[in-house]
């Protein structure tokens, strides 16, 4: 086994098999390199497997770089049969090996965040429900309970108004028609794995028995029912390891539970801290003016980030007059860094509160010609309408596909409402089948109670038939166009979009794909059958997005949640004012301290500089509102904190001398052989 450098404290941790341990592991503290350094331990020193080894992370690609790690320490040696996932994919295989107990069949669907939001407005129609609100809330509102391991009557038990119980009402009729339609939410890949396990002993120990060691990373982003399943396996075994930092918390939107690092200990007495704190990403004055933020919040675990990488540069805060000013600032301070420091774009963030924020910098890095790129947009793929041709595609390629069913049996609109396809899917159930292959069984009519709606599932199922058989002999692309014709799938976008403007760019998606495909099959004459199409379709997409994701040759825009995990050598945190960041509902709901270690979060992403930002006023609603700035950075320690305020004379003469090297740098480039 190859032997990894690790300091006292990871060492510790890596080397402690005793009972149950909480590996305490601050902003860069090298907790992946302890994870990946404890399940070659276990294999070569224990005696474990590594079958009997899981480890469950967050993302695919924390995933995928955790076990790529592992097989560099072994060096050749076997770890056939690691199980290295995120928690979801865990979830899955449980379900797909005990489908019987979980009552699902072969095949079944798993359908994302847009078909169940499909389905939920189903289902709301069918209940003759109008409420908008109630229509934005449901999704996020189921997988809140399923989360929190609540049940339909649970929830209608615990409604205190009139919008809950409808709520409730609904998420009740969802989980009916997730059972006749053979599928599962999102959620669901970790709530019925938890259900299991609590309510059959005889599964609960063969998973124990599969898994002899659990190691968990990112803790402090687990959820209630994420808990409760890590507890269930390990059982009174207690052969644990949990990575977390309670100060990276940023998650509690969407279920996450810092406590349960909390609970870690009164639910295993016998559980070890071992605190990493020296940080191998940072200089000093930035985990300074880290420890000195985050000392503002509450804590369990006390900890504090040092670095072997000296002080390093002065922290700076910069007061600007305007949003536009700010831009200005922080385009043309990047641009003076790179030609004194000869960085790559790559090298430099701009991190902000809200989406919103990044349409300025933009525009400004556009017309300057630097190339950026925005994490966390909406990719080609992700688009309702593309999804929505594709599974029309997915259909015409394999009419057993039950989500591409689902998600199009009712676009547009052809009256075929939730009891019907409960009904189909009751009757597919008994006959072992697929849901499309049985629309036309003469039995369908003792399942379908409504004769108009049989016929409607007749004539669906028939015009599937007929494009897929045009679909053997004649262009893909044309074949699709036609169907989505046939459909008035245009009328449909004009229907259901916000106004005429976003229906047309919804359109020129499709019309995008459609020329895509036609390219694709003019270029690669093995991908005439629709099946090879779809699935060379979805590697592009993958691949598009794996490049995107390595692309260092761009400056960086994201969310500080986006940041999380990542690091550049210089940081830019943009907006740090008084209803930005903290942001405006967390004042008003008095969740500060999230706010908080969101602003550490930030501040840890930056390996050698630092610059801070803010504007003393702002456009809303076309007029300028004065702002105050952030609360944070009052908080951070004076020492190496350099404030440029607006009108400082010494400020006004740095900014001149500033300038003067970024033309000197300019005709530097300019005069340089590769220009001449």
């Amino acid at each position: 086994m190859k032997t990894s450098a690790l300091n006292k404290s990871q060492n510790e941790a890596v080397h402690y098999t005793a009972g149950p341990l909480l590996v305490l592991a601050g902003a860069g503290s090298g907790k992946t390199r302890v994870i990946t350094n404890k399940i070659a331990y276990l294999i070569n020193r224990q005696g474990l497997s590594p079958q009997q080894i899981t480890a469950v992370t967050f993302t695919n690609k924390a995933a995928r770089e955790m076990k790529s790690r592992v097989s560099e320490l072994m060096q050749g040696q076997n770890s056939r049969g690691l199980k290295v996932s995120t928690f979801h994919t865990l979830g899955l295989n449980i379900l797909k090996q005990e489908k019987t107990a979980a009552g699902l069949r072969k095949g079944f669907s798993i359908l994302d965040q847009v078909d169940s939001s499909t389905l939920l407005k189903e289902l709301q129609r069918s209940r003759q429900i109008n409420s908008e609100v109630l229509e934005d809330m449901l999704v996020h509102c189921i997988a809140n309970w399923k989360q929190g391991m609540i049940s339909p009557q649970q929830a209608l038990s615990q409604a205190e108004d009139d919008l809950q119980v409808q709520a409730a009402l609904l998420y009740a009729d969802y989980q009916k028609q997730l059972l006749a339609c053979n599928a599962v939410d999102f959620a669901d890949l970790i709530a019925r794995p938890v259900q299991l396990l609590e309510t059959n002993a005889k599964i609960l120990h063969r998973w124990q028995d599969r898994i002899r060691y659990l190691l968990v990373d990112e803790y402090q982003d687990t959820d209630s029912a994420q808990y409760r399943l890590v507890s269930l396996i390990c059982g009174m075994r207690g052969a644990l390891t949990v990575v977390g930092d309670d100060d990276q918390s940023i998650y509690a939107w969407r279920g996450a539970r810092p406590e349960n690092l909390v609970q870690l200990k009164n639910d295993f007495p016998a559980l070890k801290v071992v605190k990493l704190e020296q940080n191998y990403r940072s200089s000093n004055r930035i985990l300074s003016a880290a420890n000195g933020l985050i000392a503002n919040n509450p804590h369990v675990f006390e900890k504090r980030l040092w670095s072997a990488h000296g002080e390093g540069d002065d922290l700076r805060i910069e007061a600007c007059r305007d949003e536009f000013h700010e831009v200005e600032k922080v385009v043309g301070d990047l641009i003076a860094s790179k030609f004194r420091g000869g960085k790559s774009y790559g090298d430099y963030a701009i991190l902000y509160r809200s989406n919103h924020q990044s349409r300025l910098f933009e525009k400004q890095l556009r017309e300057q010609q630097i190339p950026y790129q925005v994490s966390g947009g909406t990719s080609f793929f992700s688009r309702a309408e593309i999804k929505d041709a594709l599974s029309f595609l997915k259909l015409l390629a394999n009419p057993q596909d039950d989500a591409a069913l689902l998600r199009v049996i009712n676009v547009p609109r052809r009256g075929l409402g939730p009891t019907t396809i409960e009904q189909l899917g009751a009757y597919a159930q008994q006959r072992h089948s697929a849901l499309l292959p049985v629309c036309d069984d003469l039995g369908l009519a003792e399942f379908v109670s409504k004769s108009s709606s049989l016929k409607r599932l007749r004539q669906f199922a028939e015009m599937i038939s007929r494009y897929a058989r045009m679909a053997d002999s004649e262009p893909i692309a044309a074949v699709l166009q036609e169907l989505l014709a046939e459909i008035d799938y245009e009328g449909w976008l004009q229907d259901t979009s916000n106004n005429e403007r976003a229906a047309e760019r919804r359109q020129e998606n499709i019309q995008e794909l459609i020329e895509w495909i036609a390219h694709l099959q003019k270029q690669d004459e093995k991908l005439q059958e629709a099946s090879d199409l779809v699935n060379r379709m979805t590697l592009l997409d993958v691949l598009e997005r794996q490049e995107e994701a390595n692309d260092d040759e761009r400056v960086a825009l994201m969310t500080l949640h986006a940041a999380k995990g990542l690091e550049f050598p210089v940081v830019y945190l943009v907006g740090l004012e008084e209803e930005i960041l903290p942001h405006k509902n967390s004042i008003e709901d008095d969740n500060i301290e999230e706010e908080r270690r969101l602003m550490y979060v930030g501040i840890t992403r930056a390996q050698d500089s630092l610059h801070m930002s803010y504007a003393s006023r702002r456009k809303k609603y076309g007029e300028y509102v004065s702002t105050e700035p952030s609360r944070f950075l009052t908080e951070l320690p004076t020492a190496g904190l350099q404030w440029n305020r607006i009108g400082d004379p010494v400020c006004a003469k740095k900014q001149r001398i500033k300038g003067k090297a970024h033309l000197a740098g300019l005709k530097q480039m300019l005069a340089s052989p590769e220009n001449s």
